[in-house]
């Protein structure tokens, strides 16, 4: 699993069968700090996340895990991050 921070949506009307249900996130790999890397990527979303939050991504086969086998999917979000503690200090908090 990897942070990100959602900055935005994709909206696709048309998609594969078995993945209607999902929205795409537009998200950007963050470091613990909260440091964007710069490289955006979409991501399925079934939890409902929206822009501005911490999020916990998935990748490959782990990611097709979160909506079915046969859905082409290799990035899922998987949760939305409440906080995050390194050592002693938090560096997030909704």
């Amino acid at each position: 699993m990897e942070l990100a921070v959602v900055v935005g949506q994709v909206v696709s009307t048309v998609k594969c069968p078995g993945f209607e249900g999902d929205r795409l996130l537009l998200i950007d790999f963050i470091d613990t700090s909260g440091k964007p890397q710069g490289s955006l990527h979409v991501a399925a979303d079934s939890i409902g996340a929206g822009t501005g939050e911490w999020v916990l991504v998935v990748q490959g086969s782990s990611a097709r895990k979160t909506v079915g086998d046969n859905v082409p999917v290799d990035m899922s979000v998987v949760g939305i991050v409440d906080e995050v503690v390194v050592g002693q200090q938090v560096v997030y908090h909704k």
